[in-house]
């Protein structure tokens, strides 16, 4: 018996140090991926409203998983998941599709592209899918991700009535123990919801009903990008706050000071087995 616990202990402090040294290497490849030169200083002066070390760890991404990122607009978040999953994970932009009706939609779709094409030591591993509710629902092949992950885009969906559908396409994506890490604007929890978050603006509790319809179970909420300065009454709504400005010169320095808007942090698991079976069809608790 003594013999035996002298060769365990051993083994377990090996592999204890090695699990350090593993995740040591995963956050010093991620900060390398943040402080790259490819990232333009206006994208880096953003991470002090963003905080893309802190939210990518809490939402558990690790740099050899499969990760979607949708509808990821202009690349903030692909220029730092991009090169960090490069090695020994794989990134899968769920984008705006290249005939979508809408031009916005199609001119981003190109922009993206070529983003992409234009520096392939970051991005020639990054593949490319479509997300054009309710055209193209298929992020990726069903229960092929490690995590799927969206940035203020809730509200959109919202206002064209396309959220439970875009939920759903994100809980078929994802593998049972997969993350779905949300990011979005936070309304005032004490004002009704608008089913078109006209305002930019969403409840909490109305992104948590989403998700728990679509299948997810509710993990955790992180205040890592909460802002106490957003007091969520602007007229035009949240795009009066950087790095919009849509009122111009107008109160330029009292929206400046206030900064990027307040914003909820929440991660939601796909559950694996009988319960994934069971929610997955509508049944999950609400």
């Amino acid at each position: 018996m003594r013999c035996k616990k002298n060769i365990l202990i051993p083994l377990l402090l090996a592999n204890s140090l090695f699990s350090l040294s593993a995740l040591a290497d995963d956050y010093e490849g991620l900060n390398q991926a943040i402080a790259g030169k490819h990232r333009s200083a206006e994208h880096k002066a953003r991470d002090k409203y963003r905080h893309p070390e802190q939210t990518l760890a809490f939402f558990d991404v690790k740099n050899n998983m499969i990760v979607i990122e949708v509808w990821p607009e202009d690349g903030w978040y692909t220029e730092i998941l991009a090169p960090y999953l490069k090695t020994s994970g794989q990134l899968i932009a769920a984008q705006y599709s290249e005939d979508a009706e809408l031009p916005y939609h199609k001119n981003t779709h190109h922009h993206y592209i070529d983003k992409l094409t234009a520096q392939p030591e970051l991005y020639s591993k990054v593949k490319v899918s479509a997300l054009e509710p309710p055209r193209y629902m298929q992020l990726a092949p069903d229960e092929s991700v490690d995590r799927v992950l969206t940035f203020r885009n809730v509200h959109n969906w919202m206002k064209n009535d396309q959220a439970a559908v875009v939920f759903k396409a994100m809980f078929n994506a994802l593998k049972p123990g997969g993350i779905l890490g949300v990011e979005e604007h936070r309304s005032n929890s004490l004002r009704p919801d608008d089913p078109k978050a006209a305002s930019g603006y969403v409840s909490e509790d109305y992104v948590i009903s989403l998700a728990r319809r679509a299948g997810f179970e509710f993990l955790a909420k992180s205040e890592i990008n909460a802002n106490s300065k957003d007091t969520k009454d602007y007229p035009g709504g949240v795009w009066a706050l950087p790095p919009v400005l849509a009122h111009k010169d107008k109160d330029r320095k009292k929206y400046l000071n206030i900064g990027e808007s307040d914003r909820m942090t929440i991660k939601f698991i796909k559950p694996s087995g009988f319960k994934a079976a069971l929610f997955g069809n509508g049944l999950s608790r609400l």
